[in-house]
């Protein structure tokens, strides 16, 4: 990934002398330690945003991890360049995304508007994405196995942050690209959603992006919004079936070698319809509580039915996994 950002590039887009306007920067809570953050520091703790601090690009930006100077960690996420006709929705999302704490959702801890510019800050997550940690250095020898119990600790976590943004959230909130690297792990391998609000700020402030960029990520998307377009709480709930099949068989959404012309849902329905449910699981897990995994790839199968309304929701889809694990904090980090 890093490759196709050269440091040039990086060095030409962050001229620190050309930012000679005023600064405008708001800061969404009363963190201590970003009430005074400037954008000349921004700069400074990712190097002028160079290629070395970049850690993840998307849909939305690019990613850079940053040490500030009381040495806690963040990212900074700077967006895609916007019009910058749209200053006041952009204050007012951040204002609202500011204020969503939940302990399984990423905290926007602050933000920075600096002429054309728009950048994020959040809390920086030690373990990186649940997609690094299921499919990411696969080649290498010292890479971390998640253990079943940690598989169930981060679906049940991620369930808890999107049924919060769902269900607790006035007006509620829609995630529209739930996806493994949208879940974020923190130093207890807790889980945490991430990019939340995003699909809505983005589109609030520009108009002329195709509604597909926000209509998900393949593999991800649910089958009616290839007719709607319209994102609703029940395609999101297919999206995170997905990722709930992540974790049970280790393989990715997408994958032309495993699945050929299909994907991983319709891989694992195959598999239901002939009575093999047993080969979706991943090997790493060996055969360590059979009967829990078929009750969890039941659950599974339910968020990722073909039709909406067969679908659970996210307090249906929280409680079954709860089930899964009597004694609420019945997981070894370890």
């Amino acid at each position: 990934m890093l490759s196709s950002l050269s440091t040039n590039y990086a060095a030409s887009s962050w001229k620190i002398d050309k930012e000679k306007e005023p600064l405008s920067i708001n800061v969404a809570t009363f963190q201590r330690q970003l009430r005074k953050l400037k954008f000349s520091q921004l700069i400074e703790a990712t190097n002028g945003f160079s290629a070395a601090s970049l850690i993840g690009s998307g849909g939305f930006g690019e990613v850079f991890k940053a040490t500030l100077k009381d040495g806690s960690s963040v990212a900074i996420k700077k967006l895609i360049r916007l019009s910058s006709q749209g200053d006041r929705e952009f204050m007012a999302e951040m204002e609202t995304l500011g204020k969503i704490k939940h302990k399984n959702l990423v905290p926007l801890l602050g933000y920075c508007k600096v002429g054309e510019e728009r950048l994020l800050v959040y809390e920086f997550m030690e373990y990186g994405s649940l997609e690094e940690m299921l499919h990411g250095k696969t080649r290498m020898p010292d890479r971390r196995i998640l253990t079943w119990e940690e598989r169930k600790k981060i679906a049940r976590g991620a369930a808890k942050g999107l049924c919060f943004l769902h269900h607790n959230c006035i007006p509620h909130i829609i995630h529209r690209d739930m996806k493994s690297s949208n879940v974020l792990l923190d130093n207890e391998m807790d889980a945490r959603v991430s990019d939340f609000g995003m699909a809505r700020l983005i589109s609030a402030l520009d108009t002329h992006l195709s509604v597909s960029t926000l209509a998900g990520t393949p593999g991800y998307v649910p089958p009616e919004y290839y007719q709607s377009f319209r994102c609703t709480a029940k395609g999101d709930v297919y999206s995170f079936g997905v990722v709930l099949l992540e974790l049970l068989t280790g393989k990715r959404p997408t994958d032309k070698e495993d699945f050929g012309d299909t994907n991983l849902v319709g891989w694992v329905k195959m598999k239901v319809r002939e009575g093999k449910s047993m080969e979706v699981i991943d090997q790493e897990l060996l055969s360590v509580k059979v009967k829990e995994m078929v009750r969890y790839l039941e659950i599974t199968m339910q968020c990722v039915e073909d039709f909406a309304s067969k679908r659970p929701n996210m307090l249906q889809v929280v409680a079954m996994l709860r089930e899964l694990m009597p004694g609420s904090s019945s997981s070894n980090s370890g």
